[in-house]
């Protein structure tokens, strides 16, 4: 048999968090592979952590994805396995972080909710369900459990809902929104080159486009003209540019610089894009 793949993706930090779940998974799945996403999502960004699992899972091979970015921890929100038309499970709070990355992977086909104590620690804390219910639960997955054993089936319809924000496009713009701020202060766009371009027309290198972040401080736009380009070299250093990024879609970013930082911009903000 191929060693099984789990993905693990959290907002527990560089603490030892991460090194914990790993170990009880392995305890359990000795063989197992585990990749780790991110552990870096910033703290009790559901949005954030749906994202990145979104564009993570489908370079990933079939398995289990694990995700515990969960403020509700130890209230009432149900710990929950979705079973995707790939063939993954995702694992993890229903609270919407497990969604759009479900609709990536083809689409949700069952959901169930984790309440097979045999396949949890036996002990479980009120604040630490990473640990004790996530991380065995994917484990026993894993490595062959049946995923009728976790628990009760839950209609997809009933799960907590989050849908990624998706463009629109007007005569002469883009109404879009930031995404994601990556690392490196890239800003990552809603949308693909191909919904610009049915806004304002062709996308030639070095066509000047501006950009407006709405809801600033004060409330008005923050507003910044950039060329189109293919990557960061094609500005001088320090110069921004808007661009198809690696997972195809719009992202604004400055060569070798912090392009979130220098606009003071975040995620979930309102963007308008037209020709400058």
């Amino acid at each position: 048999m191929e060693r099984p793949v789990i993905t693990f993706l959290t907002d527990f930090g560089p603490e030892s968090a991460p090194a914990i779940c790993r170990g009880v998974m392995l305890g359990i799945a000795r063989d197992a592979q585990i990749v780790d996403i991110s552990h870096s999502v910033r703290k009790y960004a559901i949005r954030d952590g749906a994202y990145l699992l979104w564009s993570a899972v489908p370079w990933m091979p079939i398995g289990v994805h694990v995700v515990v970015v969960d403020p509700g921890v130890g209230t009432a929100r149900r710990a929950i396995a979705i079973r995707t038309a790939r063939g993954d499970i995702l694992v993890g709070p229903d609270n919407g972080v497990l969604l759009p990355a479900s609709v990536a992977l083809g689409g949700p086909t069952e959901a169930r909710v984790l309440e097979n104590a045999e396949l949890m620690l036996p002990r479980a804390s009120s604040t630490f369900h990473g640990r004790d219910i996530f991380a065995p639960m994917a484990a026993h997955l894993a490595i062959g459990t049946p995923f009728e054993a976790i628990g009760r089936t839950v209609a997809v319809e009933e799960l907590v809902p989050l849908e990624l924000p998706a463009p629109r496009i007007e005569p002469g713009s883009l109404e879009t929104s930031v995404l994601f701020v990556d690392s490196f202060g890239n800003i990552r766009l809603a949308g693909v080159p191909a919904d610009l371009e049915a806004a304002i027309g062709s996308l030639t290198a070095g066509r000047t486009l501006e950009l407006a972040f709405h809801g600033g401080a004060g409330g008005a736009a923050i507003r910044t003209t950039v060329p189109w380009g293919r990557t960061f070299g094609d500005v001088p250093l320090g110069s921004a540019l808007l661009y198809e990024n690696s997972f195809g879609q719009l992202a604004l970013a400055v060569n070798q610089g912090d392009a979130a930082a220098r606009l003071g911009v975040g995620a979930g903000q309102p963007v308008t894009v037209r020709p400058a």
